[in-house]
């Protein structure tokens, strides 16, 4: 099991790096995973399909992720992607330091709600010092505190028919003469009610930084860094992915990368 999981992230490692450097030069080199019958996208959809199904199966739903003591903390959890984002709504909310913020839940909910930023602080936390593995290959242990997620769902009501959650961000990830195109990605109902599962406010001990994905970031610590999004603002449940981007249930899964993202 475990030789699968390494040999998978370091497939995986190579492919962003290559993507990463082609989303940034504005190229078309991934027209090819548009193309159904292509046989790198049926590899990609064949190993999502595989981990999702051996985590599932073998793991457990309700598995928890490894947890470390505090001296294992050797360096600030290092910011990737975005750091920063444009978007007008963003930046208005930045310099009023997030007051005026609102967490939305909707969709397939029996009643929309949203919270502060206060409110979400004073709702039952949980703290926890887990490993963030990225795609890319880097590793960093960090202690993420905030509010778990299944409690808010809760609050909404969700209903029975919904069996995702779609992640909407302020991270403007890629510009193009057409918009901005911002930053998603989703999970099932088993990873948004799972125990670590959180709406991370703070980042070893400390306020999460703008740069980490301040004023909320998600985290679902059995998964790779990027269905780990920043800048949250909306969670909207649904049961069907296609409607988003295109259809794949995030912005790099949309480019190829596998939808369940598990380690």
């Amino acid at each position: 099991m475990s030789g699968f999981n390494i040999n998978r992230r370091q497939f995986l490692g190579v492919s962003a790096t290559a993507a990463s450097g082609l989303v940034l030069a504005g190229c078309d080199q991934f027209d090819f995973l548009g193309q159904r019958d292509n046989q790198v996208r049926a590899v990609l959809e064949q190993a999502n399909v595989l981990t999702y199904q051996v985590q599932r199966r073998l793991i457990g739903a309700q598995t928890l992720a490894r947890e470390y003591a505090p001296s294992e903390i050797r360096q600030g959890q290092r910011p990737n992607g975005s750091t920063d984002p444009t978007t007008a709504e963003y930046m208005f909310l930045k310099n009023q330091n997030f007051a005026d913020y609102r967490l939305t839940v909707k969709g397939m909910v029996e009643r929309e709600v949203s919270f502060s930023l206060d409110e979400l602080r004073n709702m039952p936390a949980r703290s926890q010092i887990t490993r963030h593995d990225c795609v890319e290959g880097w590793s960093c242990i960090a202690k993420w505190s905030g509010t778990p997620l299944g409690g808010v769902l809760d609050q909404a009501g969700v209903k029975p028919g919904a069996r995702f959650c779609v992640y909407h961000c302020y991270d403007n990830i890629q510009r193009t003469l057409t918009g901005d195109i911002l930053y998603y990605s989703s999970s099932d109902l088993i990873d948004a009610y799972h125990p670590q599962t959180i709406l991370s406010y703070g980042l070893n001990d400390a306020v999460l930084p703008v740069s980490n994905g301040a004023p909320i970031r998600l985290r679902i610590e059995r998964a790779l860094g990027y269905k780990q999004p920043k800048y949250l603002h909306t969670i909207e449940l649904v049961d069907d992915l296609t409607p988003f981007g295109r259809g794949k249930g995030g912005y790099w899964e949309d480019l190829g990368y596998d939808w369940y993202g598990g380690i």
